[in-house]
């Protein structure tokens, strides 16, 4: 029944996987009937009388398979053409659990803490290479998983290999020669066949394989298939010798690709995790609860682990993703829950009060009217600030959607209720920004306020002056000496700065209302510093990158959330384009014009200084050229974050006084830039930003009353940037860019910069929604239970969970 032999393949594969699924006859979609069927006659002579898979319990499935897989695998093995390879090969690509089960010597093992090196073939030179991607321990290695699968259990005959398929063949090889293309290229090539017909392999400067590809040898070939001169050709397939009942690890099923260094190749990795595995895998202690386990339906860790690795089919690896993607999120939510839950039993913050002397005539001064969304978060905010519980809220709000003007009235609520406020930013020049705008909300006048590190503003409009102080790690070090001290003295109502408010010698002992600007720059250890200081202070985090409810809960679940949903009177939309690369002369026109028209503009490049890696425009490149060649007769600035605080003082203002008619910067006015005359955003290099970037530099433009514009250039963009900056075109609104970016992120950061204090997702995508409800759901069904995790089922999570917050408390080291 050699025509017949590649359905008893196939059917052999499948029951290997209902075996290793339980028989839950989820292997085929439709069920095992459906094929069954479609094959009848051509199985019916192994099948013999049977009905139907799907009526039977998992258990008479079971008990069926171990009765019908003798039968199958004599037909198999007594196949007319004589093809002992495949049955072969199907035996060594069993399911990795059961073959550690029916392994006759065990391997020794090796403790998860210990060195890499102590692993055989770990040699001196790859210790460091793998330190390069994390991975110091055993345990390391067992946690590296692989961030996709190849194919390669598409088990096929030389007769039926098709072009451009990932596909897996068993073959002898008949002749293996060195070759030459060029006098310091030396390749293998190799003539292998089965019984159905030959096909050649080649393997780019690897000529040391003659030595291994011996006539006769039997091979296992996974790769793609092309045609060359007629002929079919594998080019650098994985290759595997078939040696007694050895495991395949690089071909012949669903193969792991890892993260990899240079130096360090595919086939070596693959090894040394396998190894680990091997050796370590039994020390993987689940410490999930065994209730929680079978309430989710979740798979046990040591087979999750296994199965992320070398998964049996790909149901085994979604199952596999999904209990290591649960693991990474559960204690992603019960450290964020417990540090709510300590935050809210912790001795009591100060009450502030809403109708403090001098809160009511800043809002009564203002230029504006709120709108209806500031006039109801601010509402939320005041309620909170009352309680003695202190606040814990992250506000969320498009560009331009008046999120500052709400942060100063809380700011000022601490302020005349006789207590210090803190507004920390995530840069110096957005820091210096929020400087600017502050001491002209609270001064007596509407002229721009001098920029310095110390001023007292509002003497007229409140009952009594405010001081504010800039704290950034730029400042001379006399003035920052002088500023500490003030602030420790209490001179100082409102210090604005950036990190440089976290470090240990800043004193802030009457500090009560706290801000954190563009939240996403900072973590969750940064907020737990700011708490730290003053007396329990009210704690407000802000985020100008919109992000839908589920995932803020996620990233954010120890606050409280408002959102601005509303922009202000007036606000208009802004003109975005995508400029195509041959209409970069038009760009440059249009800029000029609206120069001509008295507007002005800024040009973004993604790079300070110019890249020999990275073929892009740079800034300072950018702003010599652009001086020099396109617009000699315009005025034109620089500003990157190098610079000098003076100089970007100097920058700024020459800007706002509309000195400067061209803006030529990095992505430092990404945030906080306002200059309500510039009309025009022009991104280049725009392939290289994200889509919340890219909408955060539109926000610098279409503050003022005439019609503004974002031109988007990019030389040689790829299909995905293309379609991001198609999208940003297309979509205005923050909120619903923000879920055609959770569309487009997949895995990794969302937010698109790295939660600083949180340790990386490994497995876990922020795109998954229904793990992330499941997790958080739990987390806080936990907590109810045993707040402490003190139960005994709860033992091995506790433990786990201090490990967790360990490595929280490290990267903030």
């Amino acid at each position: 029944m050699g025509s017949n032999t590649s359905k008893l393949e196939a059917l052999s594969r499948i029951l290997e996987q209902e075996e290793a699924g339980g028989f839950q006859d989820s292997t085929v979609i439709g069920g095992l009937d459906r094929f069954l069927q479609r094959w009848e006659s051509e199985l019916r002579p192994v099948l013999g009388e049977f009905s139907s898979y799907s009526v039977l319990t998992p258990p008479q499935r079971q008990t069926w398979f171990q009765n019908f897989s003798p039968r199958l695998s004599q037909t198999s093995s007594s196949d007319g053409d004589g093809n002992q390879g495949v049955p072969t090969l199907q035996k060594r690509s069993r399911a990795s659990a059961q073959k550690r089960q029916k392994a006759k010597k065990p391997a020794p093992q090796v403790g998860l803490e210990q060195k890499v090196s102590i692993l055989k073939g770990v040699s001196s030179q790859n210790v460091p290479k793998l330190k390069r991607l994390g991975v110091e321990t055993v345990g390391d290695l067992v946690y590296l998983f692989p961030h996709r699968h190849n194919d390669f259990a598409n088990i096929r005959k030389v007769s039926e290999l098709e072009l451009g398929e990932e596909q897996t063949v068993v073959v002898t090889v008949w002749e293996a020669t060195e070759t030459r293309q060029g006098p310091r290229r030396r390749s293998t090539q190799a003539v292998l066949g089965d019984d159905t017909g030959n096909v050649r392999a080649i393997w780019f400067n690897q000529p040391y394989l003659t030595r291994t590809f011996r006539p006769g040898t039997n091979l296992v070939i996974s790769g793609k298939v092309n045609v060359f001169r007629g002929s079919l050709v594998f080019e650098s397939p994985e290759y595997e010798l078939l040696r007694g009942q050895e495991e395949l690890v690089h071909t012949g099923r669903l193969v792991p690709v890892y993260p990899t260094v240079d130096g360090l190749p595919q086939r070596t990795l693959r090894r040394i995790v396998k190894q680990a595995l091997d050796v370590s895998i039994s020390q993987v202690a689940d410490f999930l609860p065994e209730d929680l386990r079978h309430r989710t339906g979740l798979m046990g860790l040591q087979n999750a682990v296994a199965q992320a690795h070398y998964p049996d089919a790909p149901a085994d690896w979604i199952a596999a993703r999904r209990r290591l993607a649960f693991d990474e999120l559960l204690l992603l939510q019960l450290a964020v829950l417990k540090r709510k839950q300590a935050w809210q039993q912790a001795e009591e913050g100060i009450p502030l009060m809403a109708d403090a002397e001098g809160l009511g005539s800043f809002l009564d001064s203002l230029p504006f009217g709120l709108t209806e969304a500031q006039t109801r978060v601010m509402t939320e905010i005041f309620d909170d600030l009352g309680q003695t519980t202190p606040m814990s809220r992250l506000l969320e709000g498009d560009v331009g959607s008046g999120k500052t003007v709400v942060a100063a009235a809380a700011l000022l609520m601490a302020v005349f209720n006789g207590y210090q406020g803190a507004f920390m930013a995530p840069t110096e020049i957005l820091a210096e920004q929020h400087f600017r705008t502050l001491s002209h909300l609270f001064s007596d006048t509407t002229e721009p306020v001098q920029i310095d590190y110390l001023l007292s503003v509002g003497a007229e409009r409140f009952p009594k002056p405010v001081t504010i102080g800039l704290l950034i790690g730029s400042l001379p070090k006399k003035a920052k000496a002088d500023m500490h001290k003030r602030i420790a003295d209490g001179e100082v109502d409102l210090v604005i700065g950036t990190h440089a408010l976290l470090q240990e010698d800043v004193e802030l002992p009457k500090l009560a209302m706290a801000v954190v600007d563009e939240q996403h720059r900072f973590g969750v250890m940064q907020r737990a510093s700011i708490r730290g200081k003053g007396q329990r202070p009210h704690l407000l985090v802000m985020s100008a990158t919109p992000i839908p409810r589920s995932l803020a809960l996620t990233l954010y679940g120890d606050l409280e959330i408002s959102t601005i949903d509303e922009m202000p009177p007036g606000r208009q939309r802004i003109r975005t384009r995508w400029v195509e690369p041959d209409r970069r002369a038009a760009a440059y026109n249009f800029v000029r014009e609206q120069v001509e028209q008295e507007r002005q503009a800024f040009i973004v490049c993604p790079l300070i200084d110019e890249s020999e890696a990275i073929q892009t425009r740079a800034a300072t490149e950018e702003h010599e050229r652009l001086s020099r060649d396109v617009f000699p007769e315009l005025r034109l600035g620089l500003l990157h974050g190098r610079m000098a605080l003076r100089e970007k003082e100097k920058v700024m203002e020459q800007f706002q006084k509309r000195e400067l008619d061209i803006l030529v910067s990095t992505a430092v006015v990404e945030v906080g830039i306002d200059i309500p005359n510039a009309t025009v955003m022009l991104v280049d290099g725009a392939d290289r930003f994200g889509l919340a970037q890219l909408h955060q530099f539109r926000g610098r433009v279409g503050r003022g009353q005439h019609q503004s514009f974002c031109l988007l250039l990019a030389d040689s963009p790829g299909q995905e940037a293309r379609e991001r900056l198609k999208i940003v075109a297309r979509i205005h609104d923050g909120f619903e860019l923000a879920e055609e970016d959770l569309r487009l992120r997949g895995p990794g950061d969302y937010l698109g910069t790295r939660q600083s204090g949180l340790p990386d997702l490994k497995v876990a995508r922020i795109t998954d929604r229904d793990i992330l409800a499941l997790a958080r759901r739990e987390a806080t069904r936990i907590l109810d239970a045993d707040p402490d995790l003190e139960k005994d089922e709860n033992t091995q999570l506790a433990d786990h969970m201090k490990t967790y917050m360990a490595g929280l408390a490290g990267e903030m080291s």
